[in-house]
């Protein structure tokens, strides 16, 4: 017996039981097995990996025809003659190996996953019959054409025909209304065709490397609204960075990964203030000189306004010192004329009232002014705080007069300030106008296409 040979002993061995119909599950892969006839008296066998052996046929699983899971990756099959009357198998993997023909899978009515990538398959056999397949892997096959064999698949989700030669869609996919993945990178397609509007539901497209070169042979990516991703790096448009600039504006905003490139939504928001309709380069930075005429003009307004304030409050302050004035002279004068004492009380008094009106008409001055500076919208909150701290605990009219003096020192210098920051985030918001992309994050230029 050779050492590549399975046995049934070795089987019922290996699962601890006699009963030869209690095995439903077989693990078997990395044994270097040439010979598996055994398994034909394992009749209730559902699950058998065989991966990386020495299988030339499959001969010997003819009677398995309770088999739905079937795994023969990287074997050296050159056909799969046997499994023809696997009626019941759900999904069939058998890449890497040296199959030239696939026509022994159309009678598998029940498939739902067909994984046959890394052949040497020329053609797509009829696959009418397999109204259940959801995905098929065919990269890396020699494979010129799609045709219509998959014309009556319409519960086909994912489609994977990488690295073939395949040169047109056309009108291949058309009844395929529930493709939601179509992977065709490293081919001859020099056109995404019209009909592709029709596979609305489609969420990723993979067509990087192969020799797209014009826009209007991608006119139809605008049409698909439910597109997440899409690769078309490596085509001859995407290499002409003004075209590729036009691309991005055919992009529905639904598009989350382009060129293997996340966009965030500053991202998509930035493409459109990049872009005009024009099909020239826009960008906002071109409106900087527009940017600092408005901050001049608006820096003008404000200092006329600023000197405005600042006559009204000098011309105030002036007007407070000569009533003063007037009201000491004439205290004097009468201390001076009068003899009496009860003369001398009532002109005393007189001159304090005089004294108590001037700091009245100041009184009501102050407040006006403070309502002047709240109404002003080019009046800060800071401006407006600092007058209440400094004339707040004043005493006599010469405290009041520092306190004024004061006060308009502090406007001056906060508007200083205040002038200082405002030009620093009128730079920061011309800068901040132009919505950078996101660093490139490189992931999967259109490499294996399969599922795990």
């Amino acid at each position: 017996m050779a050492a590549n040979s399975l046995t049934v002993e070795q089987v019922l061995k290996e699962k601890k039981t006699h009963d030869l119909d209690s095995v439903k599950e077989l693990n078997l892969s990395c044994r270097a097995l040439s010979d598996v006839s055994c398994l034909s008296k394992f009749r209730n066998l559902e699950k058998l990996d065989l991966r990386f052996n020495n299988l030339t046929d499959l001969q010997g699983l003819k009677s398995c025809e309770n088999l739905k899971w079937l795994s023969v990756v990287d074997n050296k099959l050159q056909s799969l003659n046997g499994v023809e009357g696997l009626i019941k198998l759900t999904v069939l993997n058998a890449g890497k190996n040296k199959l030239k023909s696939m026509n022994e899978i159309s009678s598998l009515v029940n498939l739902r996953a067909l994984i046959l990538n890394d052949n040497k398959i020329s053609s797509i056999c009829k696959l009418d019959r397999l109204k259940d397949l959801n995905s098929l892997v065919l990269s890396r096959n020699p494979i010129s054409e799609i045709g219509d064999s998959l014309s009556k698949l319409k519960n086909l989700s994912k489609i994977s025909l990488s690295e073939c030669r395949i040169k047109a869609i056309g009108s291949s996919l058309k009844s395929c209304s529930d493709l939601k993945e179509l992977r065709l990178a490293h081919n001859e397609i020099k056109a995404l065709p019209a009909e592709l509007v029709l596979n609305k539901r489609l969420l990723n497209l993979d067509v990087g490397n192969n020799m797209i070169t014009s826009l209007s042979g991608l006119e139809v990516l605008g049409t698909l609204s439910c597109l997440r991703n899409l690769n078309i790096r490596g085509n001859p448009v995407s290499d002409n960075e003004k075209s590729a600039k036009k691309v991005r504006k055919l992009l529905l905003p639904s598009v989350n990964v382009f060129n293997a490139k996340p966009l965030d939504k500053s991202s998509k928001n930035a493409k459109h203030a990049r872009f005009d309709t024009d099909n020239e380069t826009f960008d906002t930075r071109d409106n900087k000189p527009a940017e600092e005429e408005l901050s001049k003009d608006r820096k003008s307004k404000k200092t006329s306004k600023r000197n405005k304030s600042e006559e009204e409050e000098d011309a105030i302050n002036e007007d407070n010192k000569r009533k003063k004035k007037k009201s000491k002279s004439n205290a004097n004068i009468d201390q001076i004329q009068t003899e009496k004492k009860e003369e001398r009380k009532q002109k005393k008094s007189q001159g304090n009232n005089d004294d108590d009106a001037a700091e009245k008409k100041q009184k009501k001055a102050s407040p006006k002014k403070e309502l002047d500076a709240i109404d002003d919208a080019e009046t800060s909150f800071a401006q407006i705080f600092s007058r209440d701290t400094v004339s707040k605990g004043s005493g006599d009219a010469t405290e009041k007069k520092r306190s004024t003096v004061q006060e308009t020192g502090l406007v001056r210098v906060m508007d200083t300030q205040d002038n200082k920051k405002k030009k620093k985030m009128g730079k920061n918001q011309s800068k901040s106008a132009v919505v950078e992309l996101p660093g490139e994050v490189e992931i999967g230029l259109g490499g294996e296409s399969k599922w795990e």
